[in-house]
C-alpha cells in the first residue's frame, strides 16, 4: 500500500517547505476565517482569496493536477450539500418538474449555493497545500507548541501511523475473502461483509492494547518527545505578517468599497 498519500511532495525543495509548520498553520486558520466571514457577495474578495492561494500553490511547486485530483474528491460532498438549499423559500428563479412535485429554485438559494460552494473550495484548496508541503509529523510538532491539547496531538499521531496498518489488514481480509470464492446472494454477501467489519474492530482493538502494553514497557508516560524541534525564523515572520496584512487588507478593500 502506498503510505505517503497525504504528504507525498512534501519533500520539494520550496518557500513554502521551508517555512515553519507554525507559521503555516497560523495563515491556513487566518485565512479561513478570512473567507468564511466574507459576506457572499463579495465575490471581488474570493477573487482575491483565490488569486492568493493560487499563488502559494504555484510558489510550492505542487503539481497542479495532483492539486486537482485531491481538490475533486472531497468537492461532490461540497455540491451535495449545497444542491439541498437551492430550494430555500423566496423568490424563484427556476422551476423543475420531478414526477409529481414541482420544485422551484429561489434567488436565496442560489445566494446560499453560492456561499458553501465558494467558501468550502477556498479552505479545501489552503488546507490541500497546508498537508502537501508539511510531513505530518511536523504539523504535529507545530500544533503541540501551539498548545493544542495533548490528547488530540496524541490521537492524530496515532491515526496516522496506524490507519496503514489497519488499511493493509483490510486488504488482506479482502483478498482472502476473494480466494474463497465469494459470492452468492445479496444477504450471503452481507452477512460476510458484516462479519469481516467485525472481525476488523476486534482484531484492531487487540492490536491497540499491544501497542498501548509495548510503549508502557519502554517508558511512555504521555509525553510527545522531540528529537529534532522546528525553528522559527526571520523567513517565518516575513511570511506570516506579509499574509495577515494582504488578509487584512482584502477585508477591508472590499469592505469599503
Amino acid at each position: 500500500m502506498e503510505h505517503n498519500f497525504l504528504d507525498r511532495y512534501s519533500d520539494l525543495d520550496s518557500l513554502i517547505h521551508k517555512l515553519d509548520p507554525r507559521t503555516k498553520l497560523i495563515t491556513t486558520i487566518a485565512f479561513i476565517f478570512a473567507v468564511v466571514l466574507t459576506p457572499a457577495t463579495e465575490w471581488q474578495a474570493f477573487a482575491c482569496y483565490f488569486a492568493l492561494v493560487a499563488s502559494l500553490v504555484l510558489l510550492s511547486k505542487l503539481p497542479l493536477l495532483y492539486v486537482l485530483k485531491r481538490a475533486l474528491v472531497i468537492i461532490p460532498f461540497v455540491l451535495l450539500v449545497g444542491i439541498f438549499n437551492l430550494f430555500r423559500s423566496g423568490e424563484a428563479v427556476a422551476s423543475l418538474h420531478i414526477w409529481h412535485w414541482q420544485v422551484s429554485i429561489t434567488q436565496e438559494g442560489l445566494l446560499v449555493f453560492w456561499n458553501v460552494f465558494v467558501k468550502a473550495s477556498l479552505s479545501m484548496l489552503s488546507l490541500i497545500l497546508l498537508s502537501s508541503t508539511t510531513k505530518f509529523s511536523n504539523l504535529l510538532k507545530g500544533l503541540q507548541q501551539l498548545r493544542m491539547p495533548r490528547v488530540m496531538v496524541m490521537i492524530l499521531s496515532f491515526a496516522y501511523r496506524y490507519i496503514f496498518v489497519l488499511v493493509d489488514e483490510a486488504m488482506r481480509m479482502r483478498r482472502a475473502r476473494d480466494s474463497r470464492n465469494f459470492g452468492g446472494k445479496r444477504v450471503s454477501q452481507i452477512r460476510t461483509i458484516g462479519n469481516m467489519i467485525g472481525i476488523l474492530f476486534l482484531r484492531s482493538y487487540e492490536r491497540g492494547e499491544r501497542v498501548y502494553a509495548a510503549m508502557v514497557s519502554r517508558g511512555y508516560d504521555g509525553q510527545i518527545r522531540e528529537t529534532s524541534p522546528v525553528i522559527f525564523s526571520h523567513r517565518d515572520a516575513y511570511f506570516g505578517i506579509a499574509t495577515l496584512l494582504l488578509l487584512v487588507s482584502i477585508s477591508l478593500v472590499t469592505l469599503f468599497w
